[in-house]
């Protein structure tokens, strides 16, 4: 505009006539006035973020992108263990979308007041026996090979029962197969289950116990050999999901989908059921 200003003719006294300062002025201050909103509108929001339980891992690399070619949102994923994921929440992580790998956990958050309202059970999850796929070991539902071949196994991998509703599920297993008291000593604990598979997978373990959804993901099936344990010899793994109190709309789009058929067909080929 400055540019245009010396262009103009002068007034007597050396300046802009005031009628076309006035004038042109006025059409500057509209567009000023309208660049600031056209700015934010165009300005993309912050990605919401999901706290997901890290048993969710592969299962959430088909289903994020799955929902965002239909979004305009975009997600970010923090995955880990059901109990540090609600610390980190209860200390100040804004995740707007809690998936937790039980309810006990998911349910804390309830009645700390952090949440929108009780939320839903969307998936009911597996454990399985893993070895590396090289192992001699023979796998068995009941742990019979496992027992046979105790003498020869320096670790065995579970998540922290502490932290992760699947390393819980692990010892009830162990315990009801009167396995608990050889496998002291021999135990080695992940943080995650995700960390528990993957001691597993790079023979840090020589057996492990961990979540059906990870030795499904692809590149888990030449590395690993799994059985699943039978249901009756743990509690039952109701995984349930809430909305935090500052829950977004994309975070509220991503809640309904994963309710959706869509995102239950590929619970369904991790082994959710």
């Amino acid at each position: 505009m400055l540019q245009v200003l010396k262009n103009r003719p002068e007034s007597p006294g050396g300046g802009v006539p005031r009628r076309w300062l006035a004038g042109a002025l006025l059409p500057c201050a509209l567009m000023l006035a309208l660049a600031g909103p056209a700015r934010a509108q165009s300005a993309a929001p912050a990605p919401a973020i999901v706290a997901a339980a890290a048993n969710l891992q592969p299962v959430l690399a088909e289903l994020v992108p799955l929902f965002e070619r239909s979004q305009t949102g975009k997600l970010t994923l923090n995955l880990g263990s059901s109990a540090n994921l609600v610390r980190q929440i209860q200390q100040g992580l804004p995740a707007q979308l809690f998936l937790s790998a039980d309810e006990d956990f998911a349910l804390r958050l309830v009645d700390a007041g952090l949440t929108a309202d009780r939320g839903v059970v969307y998936a009911t999850g597996r454990i399985v026996l893993v070895v590396p796929a090289a192992s001699p070991l023979t796998l068995d539902a009941q742990f019979k090979g496992l027992q046979a071949g105790l003498p020869k196994l320096h670790k065995f991998a579970i998540a922290n029962p502490e932290l992760a509703p699947y390393g819980k599920a692990a010892v009830q297993a162990l315990q009801k197969l009167a396995l608990w008291p050889a496998l002291q000593g021999k135990i080695v604990l992940g943080d995650s289950i995700a960390q528990t598979t993957q001691y597993v997978s790079t023979g840090a373990a020589d057996a492990g116990i961990t979540a059906l959804s990870l030795v499904l993901a692809p590149a888990a099936a030449a590395r690993l050999r799994y059985v699943l344990i039978p249901a009756e010899l743990h509690a039952p793994l109701r995984q349930r999901m809430v909305l935090l109190k500052n829950a977004g709309p994309t975070a509220r789009a991503f809640y309904a989908f994963l309710q959706s058929p869509a995102a239950k067909a590929v619970l369904g080929r991790y082994g959710y059921e």
